[in-house]
């Protein structure tokens, strides 16, 4: 049974008459009584009873052309929203991206593209890296702003790199100091986010190269309540410089000139995105400071 075989049995149940139906269906009579026979022969069933001036549906009939008209409404929702998703101008964007570029990155790019593209919407969701990753490769989302570059089929777009510092309380020995080696640090308590988020690899790394280990006293996912934490006195802590002196930190230049976090935009290679999501890449490909061309 196909949807137009739904579709001509609802408009023959609104319609009660073959060949009035069919004229307004712009099809033959014996057309529309072939189909509505094929229609009761699956079915098994008589759907329609004939009168003097027409048809009326039976009992039987009654609950089939019902479910036939949910079925050609949901059918034709299907088709409007997918030609919607298929619209540069009108479609979906699922992006995921890092809790901390909630409050500036992400709301500065989407301000622009929606200035831009106002009938594209635009679903969000804040994700560690390593969930980015996973819905990336699952299909879940289209695109990721993150600070790790995935390994294997995907594009790379460098969209800020920041400066990563030291922050510690504002009555830590260090505060009054300027600059620091991260070897200064040894003895230290340190707050950071859980192991296996990108961000975690990237301070242990930079630990590691400078020969320090520290105690983890705390960890957060989210780099503006590690900030908090610091301040209350509650360890040290490595982020990027814009979180410095949110709660009263003291940030502290880091000798070194690997102390950086690149954040890019990412999404698979390995099959096209859908038009908005390529218009919304293309955009912030445009937009980037850093970019010399989409890295594949």
């Amino acid at each position: 049974m196909r949807i137009r075989d739904l579709e001509w049995l609802v408009a023959l149940a609104d319609h009660q008459h073959v060949t009035d139906t069919a004229a307004i269906l712009g099809i033959t009579q014996p057309t529309l009584s072939r189909a509505l026979a094929r229609v009761e022969d699956e079915l098994g069933v008589r759907l329609f009873e004939r009168v003097p001036d027409g048809l009326v549906t039976s009992p039987h009939g009654a609950f089939v052309v019902e479910t036939a008209r949910d079925l050609v409404g949901r059918y034709r929702q299907l088709t409007t929203e997918l030609e919607a998703r298929l619209d540069p101008d009108r479609g979906i964007v699922r992006l995921a991206f890092l809790d901390s570029m909630a409050t500036s990155l992400v709301p500065r790019i989407l301000r622009g593209f929606h200035q831009e593209a106002p009938g594209v919407r635009v679903e969000l969701s804040q994700e560690p890296a390593h969930a980015m990753r996973r819905d990336l490769a699952a299909g879940a989302v289209d695109l990721a702003i993150t600070s790790v570059r995935p390994d294997g089929d995907y594009g790379w777009l460098i969209l800020q790199r920041e400066r990563l510092v030291v922050i510690v309380p504002p009555t830590h020995r260090l505060r009054t100091r300027k600059r620091i080696e991260l070897r200064e640090l040894a003895g230290e308590e340190l707050v950071t986010t859980p192991v296996g988020f990108g961000y975690r690899t990237l301070v242990d790394g930079l630990l590691t190269d400078a020969g320090v280990s520290l105690a983890v006293s705390f960890e957060s996912a989210d780099l503006a309540t590690i900030e908090g934490l610091v301040a209350a006195g509650l360890g040290i802590a490595v982020v990027p410089e814009a979180f410095v002196g949110i709660s009263g930190t003291v940030g502290l230049a880091l000798s070194g000139s690997n102390a950086r976090r690149s954040v890019g935009l990412t999404w698979r290679t390995d099959r096209a995105l859908e038009p908005a999501a390529a218009r919304f890449r293309d955009y912030v490909a445009g937009q980037a400071p850093y970019s010399t061309g989409l890295e594949a």
